[in-house]
């Protein structure tokens, strides 16, 4: 039996090597534009109440 041909994870139609692992230059365009607008979400720990609430926590803020 043949092995299956990759398949695109945005439309999945058949891969092109150019473009592995996607179809086209607009999939590959679309998938990044979902992670960057965070259309995609890694489960992970909930983030801490209060730093959530502090609007003026940053980098160059000193910790309490």
């Amino acid at each position: 039996m043949p092995p299956k041909a990759a398949a695109c994870p945005v439309c999945r139609q058949p891969v092109k090597p150019e473009t592995r692992p996607f179809c086209s230059p607009a999939c590959r365009d679309r998938d990044l534009l979902q992670w960057l607008g965070e259309g995609y979400r890694v489960p992970g720990p909930a983030a801490d109440e209060g730093m959530q609430k502090s609007s003026d926590y940053g980098l160059d803020s000193d910790a309490d």
